[in-house]
């Protein structure tokens, strides 16, 4: 019995270090063709929510469920905010590095506290603005605002991660009444049509290598997202989010090897401080602390 949850646990933790890695190298994909277009982030990512519409619809059809959430308010909102999300971080992604643009975003775990009293109605604790200050010292350092330029890049980036945050928490408020794919079909829905609207005027036809780079951006978006649903069945909150945050490290070791990014004392100090916040927000430090104490 033991021997089945730990092979159980091990599982997880190799889905979701997998979703880590789908996740990144969808950005490196993304960012190839940043560099060899001027196809815009904002269309990247309608192919990415269009593909797993197809994705999720052909899997609600397969287990014949109904689309139609049951309370609709927090669905809705969860598809509204997580498409903002998205489309700010390919976008970020365009103008940025792949690095920074992963380091950013990757710091929504510790942006969700300052929505759950609101959104969720729970209190956090107060060590977790500790954990917020050590993450906006990171932040600080990554973007190395001179207050006369920041690049847009970084702050599209950044925003996604507090947008993403926000998304978060109308999730959790939704998983209390929802099916996992009712979420996600509406999610990829709006997601599609908000992004066919907003990418309409810039719409620039894809062509050659282009269209497999696209294609693989969003096929990789999509089992990331599909790997990190089932992984966390498998593991605890706090360890699943503990691996999610290797996707900082992958993205920057692909950035550097395939993009030349820059990755000096200042941004690499800048992003052990958001992996200190994030390790600190998923309750690593309590778990360590009572192993000690035992």
């Amino acid at each position: 019995m033991i021997d089945k949850i730990n092979n159980m646990k091990m599982y997880g933790f190799f889905l979701v270090s997998m979703s880590a890695i789908c996740f990144a190298t969808a950005t490196v994909f993304a960012k190839m063709v940043n560099q060899a277009s001027n196809i815009p982030g904002i269309e990247i990512t309608f192919f990415r929510f269009f593909l797993g519409l197809v994705i999720t619809l052909f899997i609600v059809l397969k287990r014949k469920q109904s689309i139609i959430p049951n309370k609709k308010k927090f669905v809705l909102l969860r598809a509204l905010a997580n498409a903002v999300a998205v489309t700010l971080f390919f976008t970020g992604v365009e103008h940025t590095t792949v690095t920074n643009a992963n380091m950013l975003n990757m710091t929504y775990p510790v942006f969700v506290y300052l929505f759950t009293p609101f959104i969720n109605k729970e209190k956090n604790p107060g060590i977790y603005y500790l954990y917020l200050i050590i993450s906006m010292a990171g932040i600080f350092l990554i973007i190395n605002p001179d207050f006369s330029y920041i690049n847009k890049g970084d702050l599209f980036s950044l925003l996604s991660g507090i947008t993403a945050a926000c998304a978060i928490s109308f999730l959790r408020e939704a998983r209390k009444t929802e099916n996992s794919f009712v979420i996600l079909f509406n999610l990829m829905a709006i997601g599609t049509v908000a992004n066919f609207v907003l990418m309409l005027p810039f719409f620039v036809m894809p062509e050659g290598i282009l269209i497999f780079h696209i294609f693989m951006s969003a096929l990789l978006g999509v089992a990331g997202q599909i790997f990190i649903t089932i992984g966390f069945r498998y593991v605890d909150a706090s360890s699943g989010a503990l691996i999610s945050t290797s996707r900082m490290l992958f993205a920057a070791v692909m950035g550097v090897i395939l993009f030349s990014d820059p990755l000096d004392f200042r941004i690499s100090i800048g992003g052990i401080l958001i992996f200190i916040s994030l390790v600190g927000v998923s309750g690593f430090f309590n778990g360590f602390k009572k192993s000690l104490i035992q």
